[in-house]
């Protein structure tokens, strides 16, 4: 006998808990606060309280195994038995060596950290040898079933489908392509279901979303023989393989022929998909997951509008479950501890809480019919829009996206800066310490007055000044210790977001970010960083760099308006942000950073919608940046994204230097540049700041010869792969003396 699929479920759920228990659990393991068994009670006390509370919902189907201490896409590797021996041989715990894996230990630096699709979550990209020996060892999976089944609850345990896995997945050195081990990783998970079936488990599903990607026939045709393989089995769950940011294109009929009993479709990124369906006649035997909650931003679905969509699906399939387009990890978890967001906004916002909710109405539209259903909300209010902001964008022409010749512009910030080859600079940020989110945390509960405030970050900026003097860097930063979020700290500064409380979102790791709201149209109130930027300026004669989020960044790493086309909001933000450089400028700032590292994120998944995304997104970049004089030099800065993606754009840009992740992809992102003939200022990322390891002297000065012998010395930096916010000034200092020395020497070579 089969057990019916449910009608309302969601792929994921956030998994960092409602006040961030996890993030803080975490780090005291990493600190040797906490021990194993403290981190593992914490960890199950979340993943019991997720559960109950999706019971409670009325939700219908509930999944398990989508919780992790670091990474899903990690986790699944250690399902498959696929750990790198440069790990393994270190006799660490199995925890341990998972940690180790995702931070790096002693001399390994970790995995390589990129972005999950098109969203900033960020995965560990799984790192395949050809002679790695899968293995099964799905106990993670089976533990946590065991935990649900014994709190009642029947749940199905999620992981990354074999094809996925293998196309996120890189060869380490001198190993073929991972995708040729299809059929040796298929083997292993036909074992995992196996021991799934006899643990109890009805329902598994596998995430295949790397099939909302431009495809090749070949690997259209592997999806299919995996599947066929897979439901062949005859010991196995019943299996439902969810796929979600976009449509599925000519990977949808190749599922539908595969004996699985269920499919999951996105029908908020991937509108295609409805005509896909219909154009594949009666799905005999298929249960259809219908995606029509989108899980990756916050606004309240037109369920009226989801449900009419819904029942064209139920006309196709023998049956139809109401689910979310993707998995809830990108949302927060809970509106309702939201106190202080205006009521207007209040009203048209769902966080994942919420989202359940509307997923178990929709599920009851299905069966009972919509008289249950609200009203749509009427549209936004007047009072959200910004007539001068629009008669500005309404002005532009192409001049105001464009300055001079770069050679011009090299030559004039040369005789301004007198830089030495390679010059030493990092990228932004220095370390959070307790003392500045004290601070933060006082003037926030009214125990620290303003003026208070300002007294201590100018004594931080003045501490990191000196530092970076003593330790010979040649374009300082002020450390932003201001700043709580590189995102959120500016949209606390414009008219049109809003902020959360609570809004929690986990990006990588421990990380956890609370992405703004943009509701409205988009102005900058007054000068934001010309204060922190001047004064940092005014105690050193060396030149402080400005530093700025780019306008494709703020909407990545915010929660966007839908209620008018994304290039609009961006040159809003572009054109405050343009207000700011100019004010900069105009303080004496002659070197401002504009980081745009969500420009690979948003590229639209499918090549055909890709030049559309990269003409605006490069068009705000250069709004923002193109009101300066030739001689103040513009940087910016990218990380953790598949860059040769979009080396072109990148390019197009026209920012003076580009200051680039590379540590970890050993600089191949040099290479790209060199395809297309780059020729501005650039700077690969010699030290991997996401790990807690100090790299050698040796490590750093090696990635500088790779890099000086793609990159003549007049066009290169030296600098960090990313901002230092995260880090202790201990290895803050040991690693920056190193990479100032790696520059002397490689200058001296």
């Amino acid at each position: 006998m089969t057990t019916p699929f449910g009608q309302s479920t969601v792929l994921g759920y956030p998994r960092i808990g409602a006040n961030r228990e996890l993030k803080k659990a975490v780090e005291a393991y990493w600190a040797g606060t906490i021990d194993t068994p403290e981190l593992e009670t914490t960890a199950a006390g979340l993943r019991a309280e997720v559960w109950q509370a999706l019971r409670n919902a009325r939700l219908d189907a509930i999944p398990s195994n989508t919780f992790s201490y670091y990474d899903h896409v990690l986790d699944t590797a250690v399902a498959v038995g696929a750990i790198p021996d440069r790990f393994e041989r270190h006799g660490l715990s199995e925890l341990d060596t998972y940690f180790a894996m995702a931070r790096g230990v002693d001399a390994e630096p970790a995995l390589e950290l990129t972005k999950w699709f098109d969203t900033n979550y960020h995965y560990l990209v799984p790192e395949i040898a050809d002679d790695l020996t899968f293995r099964a060892q799905p106990d993670k999976a089976l533990r946590e079933f065991a935990e649900a089944t014994a709190l009642g609850i029947t749940t199905r345990p999620v992981l990354v489908g074999p094809a996925t896995f293998l196309l996120l997945a890189k060869p380490s050195e001198s190993s073929g392509r991972p995708f040729d081990r299809l059929g040796d990783l298929t083997d292993i998970y036909a074992d995992i279901l196996g021991r799934l079936a006899d643990a109890g488990v009805e329902w598994v599903q596998l995430d295949e979303p790397a099939y909302v990607n431009d495809r090749s026939a070949e690997e259209i045709d592997a999806l299919r023989a995996v599947y066929h393989r897979l439901a062949g089995l005859e010991r196995r769950p019943q299996i439902f393989v969810a796929t979600y940011f976009g449509e599925l294109g000519d990977a949808l009929p190749a599922l539908l022929d595969s004996p699985i009993e269920a499919l999951g479709v996105d029908l908020v990124a991937g509108e295609g998909n409805l005509a896909r369906l219909a154009a594949a006649g009666p799905l005999r035997g298929k249960t259809i997951v219908a995606g029509l909650v989108d899980g990756h931003n916050i606004w309240r679905t037109d369920l009226r509008a989801a449900a009419a969509t819904g029942a064209t699906v139920t006309g196709l399939a023998d049956h139809v479950a109401v689910s979310t387009s993707c998995s809830l990890l990108h949302v927060p978890v809970d509106l309702s501890v939201e106190k202080c967001l205006d009521p207007e906004l209040y009203a048209r916002l769902a966080f994942a809480r919420q989202k359940v909710d509307e997923v178990v109405l929709l599920g009851k539209a299905l069966r009972d019919g919509t008289a249950h259903l609200p009203e749509p909300l009427p549209p936004a209010p007047a009072a959200w829009r910004n007539a001068s902001v629009r008669d500005r964008l309404a002005a532009l022409s192409p001049a105001d996206r464009q300055r001079g010749a770069y050679a011009e512009r090299a030559a004039a910030q040369q005789a301004r800066l007198a830089l030495p080859d390679l010059p030493t600079t990092t990228i932004g940020s220095f370390p959070q310490t307790a003392e500045l989110r004290k601070a933060r945390a006082e003037l926030r509960a009214g125990t620290l007055d303003q003026a208070g405030y300002a007294a201590r970050m100018r004594a931080e900026v003045e501490h990191v000044i000196r530092l970076q003097e003593a330790l010979g860097l040649d374009v300082l930063v002020h450390g932003e210790p201001e700043r709580n979020d590189m995102v959120q700290y500016f949209g606390d500064q414009f008219d049109g977001f809003a902020t959360t409380e609570l809004g929690w979102v986990q990006s990588y790791g421990s990380r956890c970010v609370r992405p703004p709201i943009i509701y409205g149209d988009v102005a900058r109130k007054a000068a934001m960083t010309v204060e922190w930027s001047a004064y940092a300026q005014s105690l050193t004669p060396r030149p402080v760099k400005g530093m700025l989020t780019g306008p494709v960044t703020i909407l990545a790493w915010s929660f966007v308006r839908n209620d008018q086309p994304r290039a609009d909001t961006a040159d809003q933000v572009a054109l405050a942000l343009r207000d700011e450089t100019v004010d900069l400028e105009t303080a004496g700032i002659r070197v401002i950073q504009v980081d745009e590292p969500a420009l690979r994120e948003t590229l639209p998944l499918r090549k055909a919608d890709q030049k559309a995304y990269l003409d605006w997104a490069v068009g705000a970049f250069r709004l923002a940046t193109s009101g300066v004089a030739d001689d103040t030099q513009i940087h910016t800065h990218l990380c953790y994204s598949e860059f040769g993606e979009v080396i072109t754009a990148i390019d197009a840009l026209d920012a003076d230097v580009t200051s680039i992740e590379a540590s970890r992809s050993k600089m191949e992102v040099l290479d790209d540049l060199a395809a297309i003939g780059y020729s501005r200022g650039v700077g690969p990322g010699v030290w991997d700041i996401h790990s807690p390891r100090v790299p050698s002297h040796d490590e750093v000065v090696g990635a500088l010869r790779r890099a000086v012998a793609a990159v003549p010395a007049q066009r290169l930096w030296v600098n960090p792969d990313c901002g230092l916010k995260t880090r202790g000034y201990p290895e803050v200092e040991a690693s920056l003396k190193r990479l100032v020395a790696a520059a002397s020497v490689v200058r001296g070579s």
